[in-house]
């Protein structure tokens, strides 16, 4: 059995906090984790958590958003309850000096994007490199960026991605009872957009916005991109991955005894409390068409 500095790096947190879409869930980890189980690991194992925190304070002006933010205040607020004296004041000061410099960085960046709109192929392009949860988000962003982001081979991909075993345009016609939007379309006449937002909720939200899981190639818990293993490392992949879609708190449950129950599945249960705030219709809450190009 792994030792827990050896499950620690395998959890990656180091490249997470560097990429947007995982910063938030990384921060939220990493405050349970100062909270449950930072005094019963190794010393050593420690200070990489700690250097690790402070890192997370240092990348926030690059995350500036309100999932990053909001998750940045829970990871201080374990900081200051779990760290010693000397270590909590060196993570507070970080955290208020993080706090000024994203605020600065947020009033600039809003100067520049007012002037500038990318191409609609352009953003397209950009917008396939995208998880399901970041391309409803950028749908929301502007009228450009929605028009992009309803572009139907972009969820035809998504939905071949995720439901690929059910990726058959007959059926699912029949699943959306004629509820297609006209101009979203493509010349099977089927509005992938919608296609997938019906599956989406047929097949568990919560599970499919899960951004970790155990798997089983890989033999770790990893991150998730669009439900399948992100690490890299299971070589030639199979239609559909063996992943178990893992909660925070299961994440903790691994670093501290690496216990093989984590492989088992989880029921709705325990995923609700991680990944409320990720619920299909929050995320489904504007329709398709409310943004035209102007």
């Amino acid at each position: 059995m792994s030792d827990p500095m050896e499950r620690y790096q395998n959890l990656g947190y180091k490249d997470a906090l560097t990429r947007a879409h995982h910063y938030p869930i990384a921060c939220k980890e990493l405050s349970l984790i100062l909270r449950e189980a930072y005094n019963k690991l190794p010393k050593n194992l420690q200070s990489l958590i700690f250097q690790d925190t402070l890192s997370a304070f240092k990348l926030l002006p690059q995350m500036w958003t309100n999932n990053a933010v909001s998750a940045v205040h829970l990871l201080i607020q374990s900081a200051d309850a779990t760290l010693p004296k000397q270590k909590k004041n060196v993570a507070m000061k970080e955290f208020k000096h993080a706090m000024v410099a994203s605020k600065r960085r947020g009033k600039v960046r809003w100067v520049e994007e007012c002037y500038i709109e990318l191409p609609q192929d352009v953003l397209v392009d950009i917008f396939s490199f995208l998880d399901t949860r970041s391309l409803v988000s950028a749908s929301l962003v502007s009228r450009s960026w929605n028009a992009a982001a309803s572009n139907n081979h972009l969820w035809q991909s998504l939905y071949a991605t995720i439901f690929a075993s059910d990726h058959n345009s007959s059926k699912v016609t029949g699943c959306l009872n004629g509820r297609q939007g006209e101009d979203n379309k493509d010349n099977s006449g089927v509005d992938w957009r919608e296609a997938f937002k019906r599956a989406y909720i047929d097949n568990s939200s919560k599970r499919l916005t899960t951004s970790r899981g155990y798997c089983l190639y890989c033999n770790t818990i990893v991150w998730l991109d669009g439900m399948k293993c992100s690490s890299g490392k299971c070589g030639p992949q199979p239609k559909i991955q063996p992943v178990v879609p893992k909660s925070s708190e299961q994440v903790v449950g691994y670093l501290l005894d690496g216990s093989s129950s984590v492989v088992s599945s989880d029921s709705d249960s325990d995923l609700d409390d991680c990944f409320d705030e990720w619920y299909i219709p929050k995320l489904w809450a504007h329709p398709l068409n409310q943004y035209r190009p102007g």
